[in-house]
């Protein structure tokens, strides 16, 4: 990639901005840049054909081939993903004459000199964190705004007084206000190079714990949740170490859609993304719970110990013994000895896996009544023993995760002995039949379930996998011996094939019956939860399960929980288990124009007094404007075609809009977390009363980044 032509595409209106002494050393730079980056592509698809053509060898070796034929394969994705784009912005110290250059990732010349500095570095934090009362030893900083590889705009800021006049280009607008007025798609926008200070200081805080991010409608909070999990990926050695080690957690597919392409934009194409649905396998067919006691009966996480004590219900030794007829003696298997067995299992491991252990447990107990009878055939007579094959069976049988639940539900006997505190009305209220539909309320106690019961097939697989070991081993040891013996050489090398280091290298485990792993069963080293305002307690459990270090990021808006919120963050993630909660605050809307704030905050206000309100930064110049719902037609043709990039959104009851490519008609769920150019709502006084109906007309308004029309 060389440079022929300047990398600056300045409109006419900018042209004092393309003076050489202004540019003139950028553009010297980003040709140093581009031969570097060109340098950095080619190297990497060399050794990545280099590994494409070395022998795949077996076990760890393949497995080591196979990392780095990702790990060369994601470099060159992030390589090829920009062109001189990767340079945010430039920044020079009071103490310093060069700049120095910050990337999307670190870059350098042959020679080993730094051309770019990677942005979660810590000499790059001035660069974001700066501010006029705190110029972190900056003289300026400029921002890049660019436009198909080139720089069609840039902006400078001076701290010092030397740096003001060093400086002709210092705009009275920052970077970041006049990227506010660009038109929205249907991704979100690349925001990188204008990262706030507020912001910024909240993606670099430390990992461990629980941080809160608390903002309004517009402050940044999602772009905050997605930099972050770059920013922890990169500097924390914790999470750097494991691939698949975060999970982001969003509200909707569809925001998901929305925000997919800002972490590979950043370099990091490892994390996990989810919703709360899909850690579970009915999520993707499960209903919406339609009945507000069913839900709110549901959402405790106290409810969820009802999954453990039905499972453990099938865990209880056999109060009387058993006399075990075999053809060497006949063998008495007390109830102490049972409850032996049953002790056996090892704490925390899933109940059909546990199964396993105590059945070996068992048969150690009979072996030792026994002198001189070779193990296998034990084996072989105690699993044909019907009767102490069906009292184990009774007394720890294989369980159906799914089946537990649909018990539980199905009998109101049967949940009363598993949740003694339930009265007789809220036992009725959970009641339903078996082949009645999973809703959202059932996800976490199927999850629960799952978790607590494990794979049924867990132990038939764990033993193929034994003997087909086994077999490999004794086919391996008959090789050796056949090597050794027609060794005739002086140091009798071959010698060292019987080492155990040598004979696990040659058994090829990778090739052994195995499952397909679940990417969203975890363990996770950090999740981040975005919109968690709306998740119940027992929601919380299901990622709480996936994430044994209690390292989260939670993001949202109390304002905006759409069934109250009445309880501090702290109160709230202390009760669900996490006991270490900081709380960091975002209070600028940068998204939403003052008009749109101006009409949205009272209706907030009369259902939450003490709701967080962000300040908005900006006008956009449109007032709110109110219709009939008659015009909703004219209105969207006439947007149209008067703005030729943009999205806009219809909220509320309306058809789908088809043709209309740049429209989506959403519900104020659904539109949770996006942003358009314009949103129409229609009629938001039939969006419900209470908190629910207030949150969901906050959270429509603020959908809008310019303008806001409702019609009635």
């Amino acid at each position: 990639m060389t440079v022929t032509t300047s990398a600056f595409n300045l409109p006419a209106r900018l042209s004092a901005k393309s003076d050489p002494a202004l540019i003139g050393a950028d553009e010297a730079h980003f040709s140093a840049v581009a031969a570097a980056l060109q340098a950095e592509i080619a190297a990497a698809s060399a050794s990545l054909e280099d590994e494409l053509r070395a022998p795949g060898g077996s076990g760890e070796q393949a497995l080591a081939r196979d990392l780095q034929v990702h790990r060369l394969t994601a470099r060159l994705r992030s390589l090829r993903r920009f062109t001189l784009d990767i340079c945010l912005g430039r920044m020079v110290r009071a103490d310093a004459a060069a700049p120095l250059y910050i990337g999307r990732f670190g870059l350098t010349d042959t020679s080993g000199t730094p051309l770019l500095i990677d942005w979660r570095s810590p000499a790059a934090a001035p660069f974001f964190a700066a501010t006029r009362a705190n110029p972190m030893g900056l003289a300026t900083r400029r921002r890049y705004r660019w436009s198909r590889g080139r720089v069609s705009d840039y902006w400078d800021e001076a701290f010092t007084p030397e740096g003001l006049a060093a400086s002709a280009a210092v705009d009275d607008e920052s970077a970041f206000i006049a990227s506010l007025g660009s038109s929205r798609s249907a991704r979100m926008r690349d925001v990188l190079g204008t990262i706030q200070s507020d912001q910024d200081a909240i993606i670099r805080a430390g990992s461990r714990g629980a941080l809160v991010v608390d903002g309004g409608p517009g402050t940044g909070k999602t772009v905050v949740a997605l930099h972050r999990a770059a920013y922890l990926l990169y500097s924390d050695p914790r999470l750097a170490q494991r691939s698949g080690s975060v999970l982001f957690i969003g509200p909707s597919h569809g925001y998901l859609s929305y925000v997919e392409d800002v972490l590979p934009g950043l370099g990091e194409e490892g994390v996990q993304i989810s919703t709360v649905r899909d850690l579970v396998a009915e999520g993707g067919s499960a209903l919406s719970e339609t009945d507000p006691a069913v839900a709110g009966l549901k959402a405790s996480a106290a409810l969820l110990t009802a999954v453990e004590r039905a499972v453990h219900a099938f865990e209880t030794p056999p109060a009387e013994g058993l006399l075990v007829d075999t053809e060497w003696a006949e063998l008495w298997l007390s109830p102490a000895e049972w409850a032996e067995a049953f002790d056996a299992a090892e704490p925390g491991l899933p109940h059909n896996e546990a199964r396993e252990q105590v059945w070996e447990a068992l048969l150690e107990i009979l072996a030792d009544k026994l002198d001189g009878v070779p193990p296998a055939a034990l084996r072989r007579a105690m699993s044909q023993d019907e009767e102490l094959a069906g009292t184990f069976n009774r007394a720890w049988p294989l369980l159906d995760p799914v089946g537990i639940v649909r018990d539980l539900w199905a009998s109101s006997d049967y949940l009363s002995a598993c949740a003694p505190w339930l009265d007789a009305e809220q036992l009725q209220t959970l009641r339903r039949e078996r082949t009645a539909a999973w809703t959202t309320s059932d996800l976490p106690y199927l999850d629960a379930a799952r978790q607590r019961v494990g794979d049924p097939d867990a132990g038939r697989l764990a033993r193929r996998r034994a003997a087909v070991l086994a077999a490999e081993r004794a086919e391996m040891d008959v090789v050796i011996d056949q090597l050794i013996e027609s060794d005739d050489s002086e140091l009798q090398l071959m010698s060292i094939l019987r080492g155990q280091d040598a004979q696990n290298s040659l058994v090829d485990e990778t090739a052994l019956p195995g499952t397909d792993a679940d990417v969203l069963a975890g363990p996770f080293a950090h999740i981040i939860v975005d919109e968690a305002q709306e998740l119940t307690d027992a929601e919380w459990r299901m990622l709480l399960s996936r994430c044994p270090s209690r390292s989260f990021t939670v993001v949202g808006d109390r304002a905006q929980a759409r069934h109250g919120f009445t309880e501090s963050w702290q109160e709230r993630l202390n009760r669900i288990g996490l006991r270490t909660v900081e709380l960091a605050t975002l209070s600028v809307n940068y998204r939403t124009p003052e008009e749109v704030m101006a009409a949205a905050e009272p209706v907030i206000r009369a259902a939450i007094p003490d709701a967080n309100v962000p300040r908005s930064v900006r006008r956009s110049g449109l007032p709110v404007r109110r219709a009939a719902r008659q015009e909703l037609d004219a209105l969207l043709d006439e947007w149209l075609t008067s703005h030729p990039e943009g999205t806009a959104c219809v909220i509320g009851t309306a058809p789908p809009m088809t043709g209309r490519e740049r429209v989506l008609s959403l519900t104020p769920e659904l539109a949770k977390g996006l942003e358009f150019d314009l949103v129409v709502l229609i009629d938001p006084d039939g969006f419900g009363a209470g908190i629910e109906g207030a949150v969901d007309r906050y959270v429509a308004m603020t959908r809008a980044t310019s303008q806001l029309v409702i019609l009635v």
